[in-house]
């Protein structure tokens, strides 16, 4: 016995007749959707209750001469995570740092000011915390598990549009990015999923929803190369920030530039770098130029490793080293010299500028 449709299709010439029976066997969504399709709709639905959308007000800078009046303050905005029951978020350090007040909203559409914890503009992250019921942590998954070309999804609020959802693949992995404080980061993940101003403190998350990296920075006028945090490190400044309000590193209070090394230095002295610092100024009590060191030095060793650079110097100068003798290895014109130097706590408020070739430590 033939069904009502199959009469209607033998039966009738009209193409409306037609339309109507492949409307009538067309599958549900949910069952033709494709596997791409369900792994970012799963990522995307376990993640968002815990992304929430930062609005920040800046005292406004100071008016110079004649210059018109300013506001009060200024505002931004950003992208955030809840990783925990009791309220800690995590952003980065550019969204939040210097912040006069901090209001978040969450999934729900409420409003909450927030307090700031901490940040650390050495690797752009910061913690801020609200005080709001019925919050959904966000699962933190191990950057060490991904893969280059794995499927990843970012969640933010790009120029204001709340709970953005983009997808895109792992571009890379163990990429290096300055930092606004002008330290490298390390072990940064790039990914070709669209992010735009908005997004920064966002999480990146992986096909089961899980958090490898908070979005730090895109760069422009690039289309397709993104950059997040890795959350290896995110966990482990975030619990420095909520324990100590900051991440301690050591610092020997001088500023230097990388320079190559004359052939015949290095042969002579059987060097494993071809470059080193060649130090150019030295801080108020400093502990480089009280242990000896002077101007015009040039740093190629520190620790018993080999200094290349700023950046070679910046990885050793960790928060172990803090109070403890370290040998300092320079050349001074010809000859190699060696000193006891005992780095101190860097000062999280001192401004440190640093370039690609030149900076503090």
């Amino acid at each position: 016995m033939r069904s009502e449709i199959e009469f209607l299709i033998n039966e009738s010439s009209d193409p409306g007749h037609e339309s109507a029976v492949r409307l009538a066997h067309a599958e549900p969504d949910d069952e033709i959707m494709d596997g791409y399709s369900r792994a970012v709709i799963t990522a995307a639905e376990k993640v968002s209750p815990s992304v929430v959308y930062i609005e920040v007000h800046q005292p406004a800078r100071s008016r110079r001469g004649n210059a018109p009046r300013m506001p009060q303050e200024t505002r931004g905005s950003g992208s955030g995570f809840i990783f925990t029951p009791d309220g800690f978020i995590l952003t980065n350090s550019h969204v939040v740092h210097g912040a006069k007040r901090i209001e978040v909203t969450v999934s729900d559409g409420h409003k909450h000011e927030a307090d700031l914890i901490g940040d650390d503009m050495d690797t752009d992250l910061a913690v801020i915390r609200i005080n709001a019921p019925n919050l959904v942590p966000a699962s933190l998954g191990e950057a060490q598990k991904i893969r280059v070309g794995q499927l990843v999804v970012a969640i933010g609020n790009p120029f204001g549009f709340q709970y953005s959802v983009t997808a895109g693949v792992i571009s890379a992995l163990g990429r290096s990015l300055r930092a606004q404080s002008g330290r490298l980061m390390d072990d940064v993940i790039q990914t070709d999923a669209a992010l735009n101003p908005g997004n920064s403190g966002g999480p990146l998350v992986n096909s089961r929803g899980e958090v490898i990296g908070v979005n730090t920075a895109m760069i422009l006028p690039a289309q397709g190369i993104s950059f997040a945090t890795s959350i290896d490190t995110a966990k482990f400044v975030a619990s420095r920030l909520i324990r100590d309000g900051k991440v301690s590193r050591s610092y020997i209070g001088l500023a230097g530039q990388n320079v190559p090394l004359p052939r015949r230095i290095v042969r002579y002295y059987n060097l494993t770098v071809e470059s080193g610092i060649l130090i150019v100024s030295f801080e108020a009590n400093s502990p480089a130029r009280n242990a000896g060191v002077r101007e015009g030095d040039i740093i190629v060793g520190f620790d018993d490793h080999p200094t290349a650079g700023i950046d070679d110097l910046h990885k050793l100068l960790s928060e172990d080293r803090i109070g403890h003798k370290s040998s300092v290895v320079v050349i001074r014109g010809t000859e190699k010299m060696n000193f006891e130097v005992v780095p101190e706590e860097s000062q999280s408020k001192k401004k440190r500028v640093e370039y690609e070739t030149y900076g503090k430590s």
